[in-house]
């Protein structure tokens, strides 16, 4: 297992060497920087596991660093912990308010200081254990869908159509990151269905129909040990649900069905009809257009998602 990084950004090269000499004795890889603008280069350059940082730098300010480093998907998660001799309950407020895990004013303790930082190291590593888990799970997807190219790029497409319906609809950031998440894995449950079913050029036979319905119930089975991907959890089992209540593998109907997968069962459904399959050849946009038209009041799809999504997309066509 590597050594954790640990990146020590202050202007005062004494006190950078303090802190290296005290740090010293543990199993840590020490680096530093001497100005925000360098700290910042070093994180995006190298992902230290914690930032040791003080609030008053030339260039660009600790604070300033702060909020980049917490403001930033890539970086969010890497502990930020404030050294300073700033000492005022305002200065402390604003450091938290911008993402700061902890806070120490100089001279600080030791012992202290060593605790703070096994502490938050030890919650990096799990965060990244769970970054880790979903990876893998992603990779999955990607790997079955490599075995099929009538079906590559799919999901990552799904994902996109979701997360832009979404943001149509007006839900929040985290709702987004939870569709985009639960559309990249919502045909993962395809691990469990026969290859030679799969990739059947000709029409499905009824059994065979009923085999690739087992897809959602094998995926969220396979997800749900996950605790991270919890929230994403409806969008992989409920995702070929219909509003008529005809749907599978629950048969849910109407508002039992969750909003996130109402959402990509329509998405996922024009991404179907818009490109090959081993069965059929793909339609024009337009042809799938008219479709959602005239069936979004038939029982299959939730007709407000239906005009979000042909609002989203005709939006799109504007911006082309």
């Amino acid at each position: 297992m590597s050594q954790p990084r640990i990146l020590i950004v202050d202007d005062n090269p004494v006190n950078v060497d303090l802190l290296k000499a005290q740090l010293k004795p543990f199993p840590y890889n020490l680096d530093s920087a001497y100005d925000g603008e360098e700290a910042l280069k070093k994180i995006y350059d190298t992902m230290p596991d914690l930032v040791l940082l003080d609030l008053m730098m030339p260039k660009i300010s600790g604070y300033e660093v702060c909020r980049a480093i917490k403001q930033n998907k890539e970086t969010q998660f890497i502990p930020v912990i404030i050294i300073t001799a700033l000492s005022e309950l305002d200065d402390k407020i604003k450091a938290i308010e911008l993402g700061a895990d902890d806070f120490l004013v100089k001279p600080f303790n030791k012992l202290e200081l060593t605790t703070r930082i096994r502490s938050l190291l030890n919650l990096k590593a799990l965060h990244d254990d769970v970054d880790r888990s979903e990876n893998i799970l992603f990779s999955l997807v990607k790997a079955l869908e490599a075995k099929d190219g009538y079906t590559r790029g799919h999901s990552e497409r799904v994902a996109f159509y979701a997360t832009a319906v979404a943001a149509q609809l007006g839900l929040s950031p985290k709702e987004m990151e939870i569709i985009r998440k639960g559309a990249l894995l919502h045909d993962i449950g395809k691990i469990g269905v026969k290859e030679e079913v799969l990739l059947k050029p000709g029409a499905f036979t009824k059994e065979e129909m009923e085999h690739i319905k087992i897809h959602p119930s094998v995926g969220y089975d396979i997800c749900k040990p996950l605790k991270s991907i919890a929230p994403c959890l409806c969008c992989i089992r409920s995702h070929h649900e219909r509003i008529d209540g005809e749907g599978y593998p629950d048969h849910l109907s109407g508002k039992e069905i969750p909003l996130l997968a109402k959402i990509i069962s329509v998405v996922d459904s024009f991404d179907a009809m818009t490109t090959d399959r081993p069965y059929r050849k793909k339609m024009p946009k337009e042809t799938a257009f008219k479709i959602f038209e005239k069936e979004k009041t038939q029982g299959q799809w939730d007709p407000a998602i239906v005009e979000a999504f042909l609002d989203m997309m005709h939006s799109l066509k504007e911006i082309k």
